[in-house]
This record gives structure tokens, sequence and C-alpha cells, in this order.
């Protein structure tokens, strides 16, 4: 009779087992569908944990994207930009604890019409999940909420440096100029070394008219500047800047020295200066709430931004 007990036991143990995992494959099934694919869709708020959803909310809807595809890493986990969508089999699941599970995920990529991509390989991935509230929720993918961290910390940093360096194009450089409302510099950065930071600056004042940046003044000032780091912010300490006139080519030699390429480049370049000047006027727009469309230079028609 014991032993007939323990055999019942057991095998109601193991059924038990398997219909828990069945039930976590599910999950994770169903968790799948929210994995970002180019986007972060809203109501994946409600199949992750807080803090993944909160960092990957922040990387793909709050942080300034200065230079073309800089976080082109983030916007397809599981898919390219060739037209596929990705294919979500769940092939294994383990629960680590109490609390906590990883899904191992084969991926195939798929056309609109349904036919498997036949030159993409199969890949693996993984899913992690966290019970929360007695709900298993999504709470990393592959790893990438530390990915997510680390660029937004480096993020935070880059800001700092950026508005100490605009605070002193602004207060000190700007203050030269025809004053407008507004002086919204235009920094494209060429090589950053421990203190020091070499650029292609522009200093731009804007008066407003409706729902257009009017420009009034402004002009050019590369150079390379010294920052000082403190009370966990910076402050920029000198300013070496190339000189006007017939100097300003060997000026600029000497300033950026085996980066003066890479600042040619940029500076010789309008499309890009445009790109970049449009980009950080649509970011400081959008932080500071204005109901603007349009830039305007003197005697050029208007660009929308």
């Amino acid at each position: 009779m014991k032993k007939t007990l323990t055999i019942t036991l057991a095998a109601t143990l193991l059924a038990a087992c398997a219909s828990n995992e069945e039930r976590l494959k599910q999950r994770a099934e169903e968790l799948c569908r929210y994995i970002p694919d180019h986007e972060l869709r809203e109501e994946a708020r409600g199949y992750m944990t807080a803090d993944f959803y909160a960092a990957l909310d922040t990387m793909f809807n709050h942080l300034p994207e200065f230079e073309a595809m800089d976080h082109e890493w983030l916007y397809y986990f599981v898919t390219g930009n060739g037209g596929t969508m990705a294919d979500y089999t769940v092939t294994a699941v383990a629960q680590t604890d109490q609390d906590h599970a990883v899904a191992t995920i084969s991926v195939k990529q798929k056309w609109e019409d349904g036919s498997f991509d036949p030159t993409t390989d199969v890949e693996e991935h993984k899913l992690y999940m966290e019970k929360v509230g007695g709900r298993w929720l999504m709470s990393d993918f592959d790893g990438h909420k530390a990915d997510c961290l680390r660029h937004i910390a480096l993020n935070r940093e880059e800001q700092a440096v950026r508005q100490a360096i605009s605070d002193y194009l602004v207060h000190e450089i700007g203050e030269h100029y025809q004053k407008g409302e507004l002086c919204i510099p235009t920094l494209m950065m060429v090589h950053e070394e421990r203190e020091l930071f070499m650029g292609d600056f522009w200093v731009l004042w804007y008066n407003v008219a409706g729902d257009t940046l009017k420009c009034v003044s402004g002009g050019n000032h590369s150079g390379c500047m010294t920052l000082r780091k403190a009370d966990g912010g910076y402050t920029v300490t000198a300013f070496e800047q190339t000189v006007d006139g017939a100097g300003n080519d060997a000026s600029a030699r000497r300033i950026f020295g085996s980066y003066y390429d890479v600042y040619q480049n940029i500076h010789s370049n309008e499309r890009v200066r445009e790109a970049v000047r449009q980009e950080q006027l649509r970011y400081y727009i959008k932080k500071h709430r204005l109901n603007i469309r349009y830039y305007q230079d003197y005697g050029w028609p208007a660009v929308e931004l």
C-alpha cells in the first residue's frame, strides 16, 4: 500500500510539474507578442516588469538622437530592416526559482504573405520572466536590459557635457551677437578625450514668429573646449577656437591634429550640418514644449522640422 501511495504521489508531482511547465510555455508564447520590433508598443507595459519597461521606454521614447542610427541596435531585437517579421516558437522553458523563469525561443523571419525567408537562419533567443503580483511578466530579453541601462547612463553623461558646452556658447559667445529671443547652438562633436572636447560649434539666435524660428544672427566657433566635472555637472574652463581669415586652416590643423580630416569633413558638409541642426532644433522644441514647425534663415525659404 505504501509503495502504491509513493508511486501515485510521484506521478501526481510529475503531472503537476508538466502542467506548470506547459502554463509557463503558454505564457512565454503570449509574452513574445510584446517583444519590441522597431517600436515599443504602449500595451507592452502590462506584460513587462516595471523596471524593464521603464528602461525600454527611456531608450525608445525619451533619448535624443543627434546622430543618424544612434541606437540602431535597439530597433530590432530580433528582426532587421529587410521587411520581414519575427515568427516566435517557444522551444523550452525552465523555472529557476519560485518567481523566475527563462524561456528559449526559436525565431524565423517571415514575409507579410506568411512565407518564410529561406535565406535567414533560425535564431535562438532567451526571454526572462518574473512573477509579479501572481502574474508572469517579461523581465528581460537577451540581456538587453543591461544594454539599455548602460546606454542611458552614457547618454546622461553625454547630455551633461552637451549642456555645459551649450551654456558656454550661449552665455559667453552668444553675448557678442545681435540677440534674438532664443539662442540655440548646433553642436557637432569631432572627438572627445578625457576633459577635451573638439567640435564644430554654431551659435544661432532666433526670433519666434508664429510657428517659425527666424534666425537673426549667428556664426561658427569651431575648436577644442576643456571641461571640468564637479558636483555632478560640467563647466567649461577653456576654449581654443580656430581663427578667422587667412589663418583659419592652419589653426584648425593645429587644434584638431590627427582629427583634422574628421573636422573638415563635418565642417565643409552643409547637408550634414543642416541635418544635425534640424535634429537638435527638434529636440530643443520638444524639451521646451514649443509650438514650432519651421525654421528660416534670412533670404531663404522656411524649412519644416
